[in-house]
């Protein structure tokens, strides 16, 4: 009936993409080794502890990509059979790599999921995401709760808010699909066939000293118990940031105004959509 596809760019070279938030060069040997260690330490053991394997990991390096990196890839794609590596000249080419993937997919529909390379997901993910399939011919789905985890200056685990997110699905009749990378995360607010989904938390930033944007803005107490059995990590990272653990007490007043804002800004874009600003 469908075909799931989890999608990842990894090393992609981007004309626009020199640095990352701290000014410091990307796509550097010493980049690669820091991204991949992030990699192999949130991304690839929460995908890997999925419940529901009835998916393709489609993740797409750069075809500069060194050997010794090649060698990482290739082992890591002996440990998971659902982890698909491609290597491809340039961002220039994803999409239409992505698309000339797709050619090749009998069911009459497809589902295509994000995730970042240095993101990770509950071990249900996959499964609830499918759990939404209803043969629809073209939908978003946007699962608008989740995590977020603060790995840099103290760590921090809170809940997080936001629509449009890194983490959406596109479910869609198998007939030139668009795929959900057809556009930006940010850019499906111009969509009207849009399902959200709140209150089901299957999906956790993380923030570290590579991110090129992104900051903690999580709120709210988590308890690591509830968080950990979903989310498999590395277990030593496990273990490392239970012993580290800041308690939400102590972060009181940053956890106050990220849950301020993070309403604020759901209720900014509800009130878009609504309203039809949002719309061509």
């Amino acid at each position: 009936m469908f075909k799931h596809f989890l999608i990842t760019r990894f090393n992609l070279r981007k004309e626009d993409w020199i640095s990352n938030k701290h000014n410091k060069p990307i796509l550097t040997d010493e980049w690669h080794v820091n991204r991949f260690e992030l990699f192999k330490t949130y991304c690839f053991p929460s995908v890997a502890a999925q419940t529901n394997k009835n998916f393709d990991w489609i993740v797409y390096f750069d075809t500069t990509t060194k050997d010794e990196f090649r060698t990482i890839i290739s082992e890591l794609e002996k440990e998971l059979p659902n982890f698909k590596p491609f290597y491809i000249d340039g961002m220039t080419h994803f999409i239409p790599s992505i698309r000339a993937h797709m050619k090749n997919v009998e069911e009459d529909f497809i589902i295509t999921t994000g995730i970042d390379n240095d993101d990770c997901i509950s071990m249900n993910f996959i499964d609830e995401i499918q759990q939404q399939f209803d043969a629809q011919e073209f939908m978003c789905i946007d699962f608008v709760d989740g995590y977020t985890v603060e790995t840099q200056s103290s760590i921090k685990i809170g809940k997080k808010l936001h629509a449009f997110n890194p983490f959406l699905s596109l479910i869609e009749r198998n007939i030139d699909p668009k795929t959900i990378k057809d556009r930006s995360h940010r850019n499906w607010k111009k969509e009207r066939n849009i399902k959200r989904i709140p209150n089901k938390r299957i999906w956790s930033s993380i923030i570290h000293f590579e991110n090129k944007v992104n900051e903690f803005t999580g709120y709210g107490k988590v308890d690591p118990e509830e968080f950990f059995e979903k989310f498999k990590i590395l277990p030593r990272q496990e273990s490392y940031i239970r012993a580290n653990l800041v308690p939400t007490s102590k972060w009181k007043m940053q956890s106050f105004i990220n849950h301020l804002d993070s309403r604020l800004t759901y209720a900014s874009k509800s009130i878009k959509r609504s309203l039809g600003l949002y719309y061509k």
